[in-house]
């Protein structure tokens, strides 16, 4: 009998790999495997391979190390309770993490799961016959190469495997680097271009070894006092980033918020995101995160809001500020801030008008009234109007987002620190955290015009070239007034230029190693220790090992 694995998953794999709509769910056992087709045992071979990919990018993984561990977020004790969690986010945030920090667990865990299920697809897939299973093989041996990859970011090291009974080998440095090279080189030949952005493609795969090449310097040296940024990755950077712009399939957003709606999708700035429209799978934490517990978007669901999570650190909002000064950023940058909801005070509207504003939010806030769990009603229409802390049981203190916030009493209020809402608020999502359908960018066309801008500059100084790069995503902005075109560049201002276009996107870590600027001083952080760069391997992974001797070693400085 032909040797096929079924995964548990196999619904949720044809779903999104053959984007059906009507499926009926059978019972599998022994006896019914054998009715399986060959296009469907591909299908749920190759499925969980990505079906845990909406789990990494969730608020308290991924996002939570590459942005709170940065000067973009901060995320306090709220009225000295919430979010406590015993430190892990002020100690994230003052790069003081240590081994046991579930953040980082979880993170690895999800990685480690990533990169075994690669390898049982891989050992699967040729013993069915279907004639997708060469596609999927490259896609698999491409989602091993990026879980690997981001454990190199992460934790320095990367996990090489075949054979699912072996145990893996460990690289760190230069072999990590050239490992995951090599895998990504080799399975890029057979992806296809046309199944994105859900699934791993030729311009995804483009897009990863542009960012590999790009962190190079870092991955082969991560304490170096300076990296030493080889000319031949950065031609490497300017080939990969050339194939994604010169092909034609992807193209700039008039609309920057559109890139991040929950109809995105079909968006042609994506290249390579975590596909959330299987709504079984797909979370809305990224919305939710920020926001104020006092906050209900959705006119349909009472008991859809925020958490009173993460804020911008006063010393991001500036980078925005000092741009644009004496000008407010928010009428000269459309990416920073869409205004979406126009009430003059108190207002009945009707349900399709309450869209809640975009960006980067401030000062005071208006939405929805609740009282007693339902929405206050006029009629047909929703009562909106000014906002208070009610579900935090203080009734007299507004929605007033202000730019001062730390780790002191008075800074760590329910109201303190600016917001942001990038990715829309889904729609569907009852409670506020679930049922999220916004595909969350991996990669996306205005990162790389910025990777080559990036290796333009570091290879030979090309000023004009990194500017007209850094220019044409500013100008693509059309729905609105776009921003300025910026008349000079260098490394600082496409630093700064990074942080305008990426902001919540989980790549401020990275790129503040690769500048130089992750030891330096902002709110509530003066760490500037180097070794601080990789996370603490978590204890769990070490003790799991502890049956061979020396295999699994914790970072220096932990």
């Amino acid at each position: 009998m032909k040797k096929i694995v079924i995964s548990s998953l196999m619904l949720f794999g044809l779903l999104v790999l053959n984007s059906c709509t009507d499926l009926t769910e059978n019972v599998l056992d022994e006896s019914s495997v054998t009715g399986l087709t060959d296009r469907q045992a591909a299908d749920g071979n190759l499925a969980p391979v990505y079906a845990r990919l909406p789990d990494l990018f969730t608020h308290t993984n991924y996002f939570a190390v590459q942005e709170i561990s940065t000067d973009e977020a901060i995320l306090p004790y709220r009225g000295g309770t919430d979010w406590g969690d015993n430190g892990i986010y002020l100690a994230l945030h003052q790069h003081l993490p240590t081994s046991t920090d579930p953040n980082l667990r979880n993170t690895w865990l999800i990685l480690a799961q990533g990169i075994s299920r690669s390898i049982t697809a891989l050992n699967t897939l040729p013993t069915i016959n279907d004639p997708n299973t060469k596609v999927y093989l490259a896609e698999a041996r491409g989602m091993r190469a990026y879980y690997n990859m981001m454990l190199l970011d992460l934790f320095g090291l990367v996990f090489k495997k075949d054979d699912p009974q072996a145990t893996s080998q460990i690289l760190r440095g230069e072999q990590a680097l050239e490992y995951v090279k090599s895998e990504l080189l080799a399975a890029e030949p057979d992806l296809l271009s046309t199944v994105g952005p859900g699934r791993l493609t030729k311009g995804g795969a483009w897009g990863l070894l542009a960012r590999l090449y790009l962190n190079a310097a870092v991955y082969r040296d991560p304490y170096a006092a300076q990296f030493a940024f080889k000319t031949e990755d950065m031609d490497k950077v300017i080939e990969y980033t050339d194939k994604i712009i010169s092909s034609g399939q992807y193209q700039l957003a008039p609309d920057y918020f559109s890139v991040f709606n929950a109809d995105n999708h079909t968006n042609k700035e994506l290249i390579f995101a975590v596909d959330q429209r299987a709504e079984l799978n797909g979370h809305n934490r990224l919305a939710y995160f920020s926001l104020s517990g006092d906050q209900f978007p959705l006119p349909a669901f009472t008991g859809a809001n925020g958490t009173d999570g993460p804020a911008i650190t006063p010393d991001f909002y500036r980078t925005w500020v000092n741009a644009y000064a004496p000008q407010d950023p928010a009428g000269i940058d459309p990416r920073f801030y869409r205004k979406n909801l126009n009430i003059p005070a108190d207002s009945c509207m009707t349900a399709a008008s309450v869209v809640m504003d975009r960006g980067i939010l401030r000062g005071q806030q208006y939405g929805l009234l609740r009282v007693n769990g339902a929405f206050v009603r006029c009629g047909s229409n929703y009562r909106v109007g000014k906002l208070f802390h009610i579900t935090r049981n203080r009734p007299t203190l507004p929605v007033n987002f202000t730019e001062q916030i730390d780790f002191s009493v008075a800074g760590s209020n329910y109201n303190t620190g600016y917001r942001v809402l990038k990715y829309e608020f889904s729609p569907k999502s009852q409670s506020g955290r679930n049922l999220g359908d916004v595909d969350i960018p991996i990669v996306r066309l205005a990162d790389v015009y910025l990777m080559r801008a990036e290796a333009k500059l570091r290879k030979s100084s090309d000023a004009a070239g990194a500017l007209a790069d850094v220019n044409a995503v500013r100008a693509s902005r059309t729905a609105s007034t776009p921003a300025p075109a910026l008349t000079s560049m260098s490394l600082d201002l496409l630093f700064r230029e990074r942080g305008f276009e990426l902001y919540w996107e989980c790549q401020r870590r990275t790129d503040m190693i690769r500048f130089g600027k992750y030891e330096g001083t902002w709110t509530e952080k003066t760490n500037a220790d180097r070794q601080k760069r990789l996370f603490p391997i978590p204890q769990t992974a070490i003790d799991g090992a502890s049956n061979l001797p020396g295999y699994l070693t914790q970072n220096a400085s932990y």
